[in-house]
Formats: structure tokens, sequence, C-alpha cells
């Protein structure tokens, strides 16, 4: 996958709005497999809906969302599935973890379907976020912070053109979020990947192409 389109798309929410002011809603915009973008916005402006419609979980919305060039309604079951599987990965805001299970199983779930890691790179990644100690420590007990250093983790155990982060950094401290950043860097420019962040404050310290107000 090379591109994602955006036209005219809006939150059916959104509908009754008198003006919406966005660089985003209510526009034709294209993100470009390679390119970093930083989508800043305000609570309550739409941008974990944003990456919900993307990722195909919701369809609440008007306008066009298009990958290739194909609208994304008529992709069936199989066709999201290998989407979710090669082309795109997603940290969702609310991390979406299995608090019962521990970190190293939480991330295994998703290596074991892809194939895409050894042990030893997965192990590496969790002491260089520090949490090697946690491994085996249940999600549940474990704090935010370090619950979204696993989620980042989880998300960089497959292929992807595009991985998407909503809000990656919120409880985190600032050496661990550059870290999560040079992780993620190292990780999309080896597979020539865009990266997409959002942010309603502090966000990831990176080289951003474009940075676009919601």
């Amino acid at each position: 996958m090379n591109t994602i389109t955006l036209q005219q798309t809006l939150p059916q929410a959104f509908a009754g709005r008198d003006s919406i002011v966005s660089d985003v809603w209510h526009r034709h915009i294209e993100l470009q497999r390679g390119q970093s973008i930083l989508i800043e916005a305000s609570s309550g402006s739409g941008k974990s809906s944003l990456c919900s419609y993307i990722y195909g979980y919701r369809d609440d919305y008007q306008g066009i969302i298009g990958f290739d060039g194909k609208n994304i309604r008529s992709l069936g079951m199989n066709e999201w599935t290998e989407i979710r599987k090669k082309s795109i990965s997603m940290l969702f805001q609310e991390l979406r973890l299995f608090a019962e299970l521990t970190a190293w199983e939480n991330v295994q779930i998703k290596n074991s379907l892809t194939g895409f890691k050894s042990k030893n790179e997965i192990k590496e990644w969790f002491e260089r976020l520090d949490i090697a100690d946690k491994m085996q420590s249940p999600v549940g007990r474990m704090s935010f912070g370090q619950q979204q250093r696993v989620a980042l983790i989880r998300a960089l155990c497959q292929p992807f053109d595009f991985i998407f982060l909503d809000e990656p950094t919120s409880h985190l401290d600032d050496t661990n979020a550059d870290i999560m950043a040079s992780l993620l860097q190292e990780e999309a420019t080896r597979q020539e990947a865009g990266v997409i962040v959002t942010s309603i404050g502090k966000h990831l310290n990176m080289d951003y192409q474009q940075i676009w107000k919601l």
C-alpha cells in the first residue's frame, strides 16, 4: 500500500456543525508511504475516530477513505485481515492490551500471527524501553506508561506500510518518549513506511514532513 486518501471525510457526529476548520476533515488529503506526519488536535476533535475509520473499526463517517484508490467500504473481511496483518499497524490511545496476560504474552499474540520478529529482537526492545523486568508481569498490574511501551513493541511486531500512533506518549517521561521515537523511526525506515502520530499536546520527537491541525 502506497497511499491512503481522504476525500471530504467527516465524522457523522460533526455533520451538523456550522463550520469545520481543519487540515484533515472535509478536505482532500493524501498520506504517502515513507512520510512522517503529526496530527495535532484538541480533545473531542475526532483524532481517535480518524484512526478507527482508517483501521476499519468504525464506518460512521461521510466522504471516502481509499487505499491505493480503492474505497475501503468495499473491502471484505478477508481483505481487512490481510491489511491489518501486513499493511497497517495501529497503536490505539486505549492500547487494547489483555490485562490478564503478561507483557510478553501480549506481544507474542501478535508475533505468533506474523512471525515477523525473533525473540531476541523483541527482548532487546523490552530492554531498550526499560521494561525487561516486566516481561512476565500481567499488564493489568503495570503503569499506563509501561503499558504504552508494551503496546508499541506489539505494534512493531508486524510488517506495515503505515503505522498509526494515537497519543502514544501521554504517560511517558521525555527519556522513554525519545527511546520510543528512536525505535519507531528505525523500524519505519527499515520498512520504508509512513508514520502518523496524533497528539493533543506532548508528541513524539521525530522529523515530521507535515504537521496538520485536526
